[in-house]
């Protein structure tokens, strides 16, 4: 490793697992270190092999999965007060496993020698030495995790520095210094990085850093040990973790080499950064942070008009990064703040040709919507259709005649729901009536039995969320709400957006948009035609 370059490393199955919510299989895991490894990180900690059955599935499954660029950690302790290197199970657990690296945690601050280990201070220190010796004549490449770093340097730094050297001494590769409360400010970080990084200068051992969150400081922090000479980092995707959640390497990778020019990941890894956030976030089923720095969906978006103009006129201007280095993308958000360079934007995203003229209508008639309750940031299959209307390339599936929704409570508890709709397509009118767990599903089931065989595409496009808000509640019953749909063809999510007082005519405002937005010419299903099986539909 050159000067220039940091080693990453990532603890998402061991220390992020400890966040609330935190679950993932034996198998998800696995899925999780091959992402890893594609995205290149140099260190992924696999967590203990022993310490449940979960874990030891885990290492057998990975003794057959080949890595590319990362290398296997198994992670554990310091041995057992009462017990030889050679006698304790766990260490010997860890000399035996298929991990090349292994990492152990070991006490550095005085507050637990005192009062949780209960063990004086160079017994401490002979359980750091004899652990790391152990391991590295089993053939381990072994880092050593001073537990609590800063609070014990803060309390003892002379002590706790023996603890870093006492590891090196033995043959550790790797020092971590451990925020492992989270309560370091950057300063302080730095100032003890520093001393640490003088005082083992000449024992031919890493430097690295690892931080929790609790001060919202833990990239930071990170940065400023890496400035003072730390050359690992290592932390978790998306920062999760226990508590407030460890340093986040997602924003850790990117700012090190978009900003410090230190490089962390093999060609083409950094593009990879949004794709992996949001792959983990997906496996563990919690929705990405849109807010999240360099792979948040709106890390890159840009609402008030004066931002758009200056990001149209050279992106520099609102984007300290290009969005594609982390394999983001730039959205111009679509609101009454929005200018006519937003609008002229998203038209030429969907193909359309509009004016600047034409450009200030869709904008007046933006603003009068909102006013009434609409909000199409995240709606914009609903906002193409508007652009589609004022440039005069909206074709409509159908006019509608009427439709109708019946539900039915009966005295044994049951509900029904029966929809039926009445429609034009082509000169032809079309009666269906269908069945569904709700009203929105049955008028849903309806219309795709009415034109599902002049549009087969449809089957193609499923419901996947559906977000009701109460926009005035001081009306109860009486106030006007706003119904969110996001559709998809199995590539692509779009939203769609209805408002009404009644709820129901909010939801079949939703429900139209969202198949209509992806059925327009030249925006079909997967990028296909959308033309009818017959002629297309009129509005006669």
């Amino acid at each position: 490793m050159t000067a220039t370059e940091i080693e990453l490393y990532d603890t998402t199955l061991r220390d992020g697992m400890q966040g609330e919510g935190m679950s993932l299989t034996a198998a998800e895991k696995l899925r999780v270190v091959q992402r890893l490894d594609v995205l290149g990180i140099a260190l992924i900690e696999a967590g203990f092999p022993a310490s449940n059955p979960k874990e030891a599935e885990l290492f057998a499954l990975l003794a057959d999965q080949p890595l590319r660029h990362s290398l296997l950690c198994a992670f554990g302790m310091t041995r057992r007060r009462d017990l030889a290197a050679p006698d304790d199970p766990a260490l010997v657990l860890l000399g035996d496993c298929l991990a090349p690296v292994c990492t152990l945690v070991g006490k550095t601050w005085t507050l637990h020698l005192d009062k949780v280990v209960r063990v004086d201070r160079e017994e401490n220190l002979r359980m750091i030495t004899e652990s790391v010796a152990y391991l590295v004549a089993r053939g381990k490449r072994v880092v050593y995790d001073a537990e609590h770093f800063f609070d014990g340097f803060a309390a003892d730094a002379s002590y706790a520095l023996r603890c870093l050297a006492s590891a090196a001494e033995a043959g550790a590769e790797t020092v971590c210094l451990c925020d492992t409360n989270g309560a370091t400010l950057p300063p302080e970080v730095a100032l003890a990085t520093r001393t640490a990084v003088e005082a083992l200068a000449g024992a031919g051992v890493q430097i690295a850093i690892h931080t929790h969150n609790d001060c919202d400081c833990a990239v930071a922090n990170s940065l400023a040990a890496v400035a003072e000479g730390a050359t690992q980092v290592q932390g978790t995707i998306n920062g999760y973790g226990e508590r407030c959640g460890n340093a986040n390497l997602v924003s850790i990778a990117a700012n090190l080499e978009l900003k410090l020019g230190r490089r962390c990941l093999p060609d083409g890894g950094l593009a990879r950064l949004t794709e992996t956030a949001h792959f983990v976030d997906e496996l563990l089923n919690f929705a990405p942070d849109p807010d999240q720095p360099f792979v948040g969906r709106n890390a890159f978006a840009h609402k008030a008009g004066l931002h758009v103009a200056g990001v149209t006129a050279d992106p520099a201007t609102f984007e300290h990064v290009d969005p594609a280095a982390v394999g983001n993308s730039r959205e111009m958000l679509v609101s009454e703040l929005a200018g006519k360079g937003t609008v002229l934007s998203r038209a030429r995203a969907a193909g359309l040709a509009l004016d600047p003229e034409g450009a200030q209508r869709v904008l007046e008639r933006l603003k009068q919507l909102e006013y009434g309750g609409y909000q199409f940031e995240a709606a914009d299959g609903s906002f193409e259709l508007l652009l589609r209307k004022e440039s005069g390339e909206y074709q409509p599936l159908f006019r509608l005649e009427s439709w109708r929704a019946i539900v039915e409570k009966r005295a044994d508890g049951r509900v029904e729901t029966e929809a039926t709709i009445k429609i034009w397509v082509d000169g032809e009118r079309h009666v269906r009536t269908a069945e569904g767990d709700g009203p929105v599903n049955a008028l849903d089931r309806a219309l795709r039995a009415a034109i599902g065989e002049i549009y087969p595409q449809l089957r193609q496009i499923e419901l996947v969320n559906f977000k009701v808000r109460i926009l005035d509640e001081s009306h109860g019953s009486e106030a006007v709400t706003r119904v969110l749909l996001d559709s998809s063809d199995g590539s692509t999510v779009w939203g769609s957006i209805g408002v009404s007082e009644n709820i129901i005519e909010a939801s079949w405002e939703a429900l139209v948009d969202s198949l209509e937005a992806r059925m327009q010419p030249g925006r079909g299903v997967r990028g296909g035609d959308a033309a009818p099986s017959a002629a297309r539909p009129t509005s006669a």
